[in-house]
C-alpha cells in the first residue's frame, strides 16, 4: 500500500515494516499531542478569558491526581518510544554472522564497492534475495552517506573510519541508492542502485568476470609492500605473526588492550607508531600516500582470510 504513496518506498528488507511501524508511531503520539494541545488552547482561551476590566481570577488549589495523570502517562509514552526504538537501532547496528561482506568507498561523486569474491562495480551493487549483506565503508574524501530508501537503512562514510551497515532484501528488483549527505556540487549526482537477483542468477553474476578476489589482491599488497619481511611469523620477526590475529585483543606498550578490528588495522598501516603491541620497537614506516582505500580494503580482508581470533585472554608474543 505504501508504494503507491510518492513519499514512501515499498518495503523491501526485513526491517523495513519495523522502521515503518516505529515512524508511524511517532507520528501519531505527535499529531495526537499536537490536537490536543490546540484544542485545550483554545477551550482555556474562551473559557477563562478576561470578561471585564475589573475580572480577577481565582486562585488556583491544584490537583493532584491531574498531575500525576500528565506526568506519568507522556513518562510511559516516552518509555515505549525509547523501548521501541532501541531495539530497531540495536538490530539494525548487528548484523548476522552469516552475512555476505560487500565493501564501500564513497568519493566525490559515486560509490565504489567490492564483493569478497573480487567483482567490482561503480554506482551498482548486486546481492542475493533472502541472504543478509554486511557493507563495510569509509571515504576518500568528505562525509558521504549510504542510504537505500527501500530497505530503510542509511549510514554515514567517514574518512579515516570505517562504519557499516546491513540488510536483508525480502524481494527482487532495482532499488534506489542515494548520498543523504550534502558532498558538495554535485551530490544530487550521487546515485546508484543495489540490484536483488535470485540466488542462482546472483552466483552466476558472481562467477563472471573475476580475475583476483579481494583476499588474493590483499596478499598481493602485502608481498608488494614488504609487509612479509617484518610480519614473517617466523620467531624473532620484527613484527608480531598476523596468522589468526583479526579479531583478537592484543596489548600495548601503553598497557591497554585492543581488539584488532578493521579500524586498528588501518591506524596501524596509516599511522604505525601511535599503538605499538607490546614486546615490539617503533620501526614501522607509515604506509599513508602509499595504499589507497581499496588497497586498504583489500589489506583487512587479507588479514580476516588468514582466520579469526577468539578474543579470549590477552596473549601476544615477545619480540626476542
Amino acid at each position: 500500500m505504501l508504494s503507491h504513496l510518492p513519499l514512501f518506498p515499498e518495503q523491501a528488507s526485513t526491517v523495513a515494516k519495523d522502521v515503518d511501524a516505529l515512524f508511524f508511531f511517532l507520528c501519531a503520539v505527535s499529531a495526537f499531542f499536537a490536537a490536543l494541545i490546540a484544542v485545550l488552547l483554545v477551550v482555556f482561551a474562551v473559557r477563562y478569558r478576561r470578561r471585564s476590566a475589573t475580572d480577577r481570577p481565582h486562585a488556583i488549589e491544584g490537583a493532584l491526581a491531574l498531575e500525576l495523570v500528565w506526568t506519568i502517562i507522556p513518562f510511559g509514552i516516552a518509555m515505549v518510544m525509547f523501548v521501541w526504538g532501541a531495539s530497531v537501532f540495536v538490530r539494525l547496528q548487528r548484523p548476522p554472522d552469516n552475512a555476505l561482506q560487500v565493501f564501500a568507498v564513497g568519493k566525490q561523486w559515486m560509490w565504489k564497492l567490492q564483493h569478497i569474491e573480487g567483482q567490482r562495480e561503480i554506482n551498482e551493487l548486486h546481492v542475493p534475495v533472502g541472504r543478509p549483506v554486511k557493507v563495510t565503508m569509509t571515504s576518500e574524501d568528505v562525509i558521504h552517506s549510504f542510504y537505500v530508501p527501500a530497505f530503510r537503512i542509511k549510514q554515514d562514510a567517514i574518512p579515516g573510519r570505517y562504519t557499516a551497515t546491513w540488510f536483508e532484501a525480502t524481494k527482487p528488483g532495482t532499488y534506489h541508492l542515494f548520498c543523504a549527505e550534502y558532498c558538495g556540487t554535485q551530490h544530487s549526482g550521487m546515485i546508484g542502485s543495489v540490484i536483488v537477483m535470485e540466488p542462482a542468477d546472483y552466483e552466476g553474476w558472481l562467477s563472471g568476470g573475476v580475475k583476483q578476489s579481494l583476499v588474493s589482491a590483499g596478499e598481493t599488497l602485502f608481498q608488494q609492500l614488504g609487509c612479509v619481511t617484518c610480519h614473517s611469523g617466523e620467531s624473532g620477526a620484527r613484527g608480531p605473526a598476523l596468522d589468526g590475529l583479526f579479531g583478537k585483543k592484543v596489548q600495548m606498550q601503553s598497557g591497554d588492550t585492543i581488539v584488532v578490528d578493521e579500524a586498528y588495522v588501518r591506524d596501524s598501516i596509516l599511522n604505525p607508531q601511535a599503538k605499538i603491541v607490546a614486546g615490539y620497537q617503533p620501526i614501522m614506516p607509515t604506509f599513508k600516500g602509499l595504499v589507497s582505500e581499496e588497497g586498504l580494503l583489500q589489506l583487512i580482508a587479507y588479514l580476516k582470510g588468514l582466520g579469526v581470533g577468539d578474543q579470549g585472554p590477552v596473549r601476544q608474543e615477545s619480540h626476542s
